[in-house]
């Protein structure tokens, strides 16, 4: 018998036919257990509530629910009108209008819930990360999910999107294959899991790609290892297998309706010439100047750490030949203190990133301390995966370079300031295989250091978060600061708080087109930052709903004709928006080429009325 160091449980020399690695995790939930999860559910979902209750970012969440909105009408996304994202996020938020109606509230409920699960998620694959590998695993799983209360998937931005959709999406993938690996990976079971591994696809490109290509080649090499080692290769065949299943099944459904030429068009050719970043860009998250100076302390924590274990495995033997009562007084004296320098050494970057936090005066600056964590940790992550290689098997082998390549992968859409916010899970994922790889020798000896070292990396991230949530820096895009809250009286906007008068301007507009425009003529909404669709129940003719460069493809020319063979009859101007920028591409030029069609009826105290001129170009 050997003892595997990763497992932490005695493994047989010879593996029989079918045998296959069982880490330990998965044992039946104890009444501790449900408390923690219930205890991380409603504290992650109260978080929404509150942050829905005093914002609302009205550009993105009009986009997701406008979008949807339409979808549950009968419109077909990607044939019908342009959509350059993955389609699950609208479909969910679809059938959530299509089965109980019209009611903002409903989607919060949404956020609320996938939020909540989503941290008890990151809880249980960090327990089945540390159980059997660290002492006190319970503990210290509690607390590395603890700061996902105020930074979870749906912490930063409240509302229903793809990016945080997208995590849970991954998180469930990884608990399933951590289960499938403790089952043994009986084939049902592993096709299945290997058909889901697809579906982060399917709710956001880059993020989804980059999972689903890190899984594949992922499986590959242990795959490879395990005809190496001549073991059976069944169960990682099946998975593979299922993925490929899954992929196929998935571009056939979407061949047979929206059509493949259009999904590969709107999503990955326009997509891309739109967002697509820079290498140089992608680069510059590595690039802080106190990188390189945050790495080399912890490695030297780290490595100080390791020669004070080394040294209390040692001293008894050295003690007994020596037997100095004395010498090993001053020898413990000495530990104690190498102790204490190598935990101060790997706490250092999350205190300075405490201490940023009120030495900081611009809440920028402050953000930027905590978003400083990410290429840290990912540079330390990869190099305790690297180290840890020859001591890790299956899914613990691969899982850390799964999650790096996923989060850089994610970076894709905003690089660090903008991509993190609904990925925090995975940062705490990778902290923890950092944290088994710091202390594997520990277990039933000082599993204290253990435990120390996580709650100063649990509070820093806590009150670092909880500012980062409160502040709403992440938004700072969208004006959510002036005014007080002012809260929606329409049945569909139930739920709906906006500081500002945001609200009652969108409502007089609402009850002028009731009372004004035939619900049959079609409008155009410039730039489309309201919930006008969504909260009246009309149909939208027009195929773009928002003119921002990422989803509108049209020119100031172009969309002139499709007003025309659209046969548009009104045109709604709204003059100041949330946004602190306009993101209308040629506002002027365009607004100039329309109003040769159309003529001012109205001004609201927001929003410039246009009605077609009788004279205008007939649709052709």
């Amino acid at each position: 018998m050997e003892m595997d160091p990763q497992i932490r449980e005695p493994v047989p020399d010879a593996h029989p036919a079918g045998a296959v690695d069982r880490p330990i995790g998965g044992e039946p939930w104890i009444w501790q257990d449900w408390i923690a999860a219930l205890t991380l559910f409603v504290a992650t979902a109260a978080v929404v509530l509150w942050q829905n209750a005093r914002l609302a970012v009205l550009w993105d969440l009009s986009y997701i629910l406008e979008t949807s909105h339409r979808i549950s009408l009968g419109d077909m996304p990607y044939r019908d009108f342009p959509l350059p994202y993955a389609p699950l996020t609208f479909l969910m938020q679809a059938a959530l209008i299509k089965f109980s109606g019209r009611v903002f509230f409903h989607h919060v409920l949404y956020c609320a819930a996938v939020g909540g699960l989503a941290t008890v998620l990151t809880w249980q694959i960090l327990l089945n990360m540390v159980r059997g590998a660290l002492k006190s695993a319970r503990i210290v799983a509690f607390l590395l999910s603890a700061p996902l209360t105020v930074l979870g998937i749906y912490c930063i931005f409240p509302h229903p999107f793809y990016d945080p959709d997208c995590t849970f999406a991954v998180l469930v993938c990884i608990v399933l294959l951590q289960r499938l690996e403790r089952r043994g990976f009986p084939p049902l079971p592993a096709f299945v899991t290997g058909a889901v591994l697809v579906v982060p696809l399917f709710v956001k490109q880059n993020t989804g790609l980059a999972f689903l290509a890190s899984a594949g080649l992922a499986f590959a090499v242990l795959l490879g290892l395990k005809l190496w080692q001549r073991r059976p290769v069944r169960g990682y065949l099946w998975v593979m297998l299922g993925a490929t299943g899954g992929l196929l099944s998935a571009l056939l459904l979407i061949h047979l309706t929206a059509g493949l030429a259009n999904y590969q068009h709107w999503t990955i050719q326009f997509a891309r010439s739109r967002r697509m970043p820079q290498l140089a860009d992608m680069l510059a998250v590595y690039r802080n100047p106190v990188l390189p100076w945050w790495i080399a302390t912890f490695l030297t924590g780290a490595v100080l750490l390791w020669l004070n274990q080394r040294s209390r495995l040692l001293q008894p033997r050295s003690l007994m030949s020596s037997g100095g009562v004395s010498q090993r007084s001053v020898r413990q004296r000495d530990d104690r203190r190498l102790a204490l320098l190598s935990g101060l050494l790997l706490s250092s970057p999350f205190l300075w990133m405490l201490i940023r936090l009120f030495v900081e005066q611009e809440p920028a600056g402050r953000a930027e301390g905590l978003l400083a964590l990410w290429p840290f940790l990912l540079m330390v992550s990869f190099i305790f995966a690297l180290l840890s290689v020859g001591r890790r098997r299956g899914i613990a082998l691969v899982l850390p370079f799964m999650l790096i390549g996923t989060v850089n992968g994610a970076f894709l859409s905003q690089q660090l300031w903008g991509s993190t916010y609904a990925i925090w899970p995975l940062l705490m994922l990778l902290m923890a295989d950092a944290i088994t790889v710091l202390f594997p020798v520990l277990k039933n000896r000082t599993g204290w250091k253990t435990v120390s070292l996580t709650v100063v990396v649990a509070i820093s991230m806590a009150v670092s978060g909880g500012y980062y949530a409160w502040s709403h820096e992440r938004l700072d895009y969208a004006n959510l600061s002036e005014g007080a809250i002012t809260r929606s009286s329409l049945p569909a906007l139930k739920g709906l708080s906006v500081r500002g008068e945001w609200i009652p301007q969108f409502e007089e507009l609402l009850r002028f087109s009731e009372r004004e425009i035939p619900r049959q003529e079609g409008l155009l909404m410039i730039p489309g930052e309201d919930l006008f669709y969504y909260s009246s129940g009309r149909r939208p003719r027009f195929p773009v709903l928002m003119f921002d460069h990422t989803v509108n493809p049209y020119s100031p020319e172009e969309i002139l004709q499709l007003s025309r063979a659209r046969d548009i009859r009104w045109l709604i101007v709204k003059r100041e928006l949330q946004l602190q920028t306009d993101p209308v591409e040629h506002k002027d030029l365009l607004l100039e080429l329309l109003r040769q069609d159309f003529q001012q009826v109205e001004s609201l105290d927001n929003y410039d009325v246009y009605r077609k001129k009788s004279s205008s170009v007939s649709p052709e």
